[in-house]
């Protein structure tokens, strides 16, 4: 090798680097602050971060490390569900049992998924593409990047970016709506609570019959669900105590670590720089308030149903970032009236929200592939 060949060998990585390659590496360190100085969902912002750095500085290509991660994590749609037995082992659906219709209110805090898909197919975005950029309003990390490895991969990265970046940003979303759409008046509605005993037979039960009954009405949605439950039969059966604080802890915290590194590294310029991508941040966006007026405008139905013994604001916490969204309403109710407790009622909406984006996001898969052919 002459002189001129090493020389081209050793600065073949500035000679690459372009303007675009800059700006992603400028939007890497913007998600590490937000993870570090306003500790946005750290966790995960800051491996994506990251990754993102050493995409644009070459280190995303079609062999090593990154390719290896998504291959075997991504592609197969295996971390999504390694997180979701992480996160089922940290649910407890007491509150949920205990209060049923709640279960409402988890269901009314979807609305914002298919809002956005319509959205989406009004402004150009082909069906697959647009199922995805729903999928960012069930406000769950896992469940949009499974729908979306299925869907449309090519758009994983933003459509990721935009779900945890929004789920990070909830109190600076949500409370401005809550304020928007209710009065003090109700934010100030006290609600009973008496603790209804739900026995540990109901309990161990509940995981195993949601199971078999959603996998039967809607399988594209079994493997979500099914590691979902099969998390929290873990810490429900009280005789794997390892194994449940093995989910909660190092399993959820490696896979979450690769997939934050394996998301930032599809971060490329050339792939995330254009009109689409901030369309789709758009979109995600309008997603979470919709999701979140929607889930108001129920709980203030159900406040009037009720003749005034239900507190709207927990309509808002029927989404899927728990317990983020139960504490922040509670929170709110509270600044209202330092006496008014309800948490309760609060984490109840919250887990329905945590199952309903589970479901939602299963039934947005299956009717997409079913209009695909």
């Amino acid at each position: 090798m002459d002189f001129s060949e090493l020389l081209v060998e050793i600065s073949k990585g500035i000679t690459a680097f372009t303007w675009g390659n800059a700006v992603m590496i400028a939007a890497g360190l913007v998600l590490i602050i937000l993870a570090i100085v306003k500790e946005f969902e750290p966790v995960l912002l800051l491996p994506i971060g990251f990754g993102c750095i050493l995409a644009n500085l070459g280190m995303s290509n079609d062999h090593g490390m990154f390719k290896a991660l998504y291959e075997a994590g991504i592609k197969t749609e295996l971390f999504p569900l390694l997180i979701f037995i992480g996160v089922g082992a940290m649910i407890d659906f007491r509150p949920l049992l205990a209060m049923p219709r709640m279960a409402l209110l988890g269901a009314a805090g979807q609305f914002g998924i298919y809002a956005t898909l319509l959205l989406a197919i009004l402004l150009g975005f082909p069906l697959n593409q647009a199922a995805s950029i729903g999928s960012i309003g069930a406000i769950d990390g896992p469940t949009a990047i499974f729908v979306t490895t299925k869907l449309a991969p090519e758009i994983l990265a933003p459509v990721t970016v935009a779900a945890y970046s929004y789920m990070s940003l909830i109190p600076i979303i949500q409370i401005p709506v809550m304020k928007l759409l209710t009065t003090r008046k109700e934010r100030r509605i006290r609600m009973e609570y008496a603790a209804r005993p739900v026995s540990d037979t109901v309990v161990i039960a509940f995981p195993i019959i949601v199971t078999v009954v959603i996998s039967l009405m809607a399988p594209d949605a079994a493997p979500l669900i099914a590691t979902l439950m099969l998390g929290n039969l873990l810490k429900e059966s009280g005789v794997v105590d390892r194994l449940s604080k093995a989910a909660q802890n190092e399993i959820i915290n490696i896979t979450t670590l690769f997939l934050g590194l394996t998301i930032g590294s599809t971060m490329t310029a050339s792939s995330f720089l254009n009109v689409q991508t901030l369309m789709i941040l758009g979109l995600g966006f309008l997603a979470f308030v919709v999701d979140t007026v929607a889930g108001l405008m129920f709980g203030k139905f159900m406040s009037f149903l009720t003749g005034g013994k239900i507190n709207p604001l927990i309509g808002a916490c029927g989404i899927s970032a728990f317990p983020m969204a139960g504490r922040l309403a509670a929170q709110v109710a509270k600044e209202e009236d330092f006496d008014n407790f309800i948490l309760m009622h609060a984490m109840g909406a919250n887990t329905a929200g945590q199952l309903g984006s589970v479901i939602a996001g299963g039934l947005l898969l299956a009717l997409t592939l079913g209009f695909l052919g």
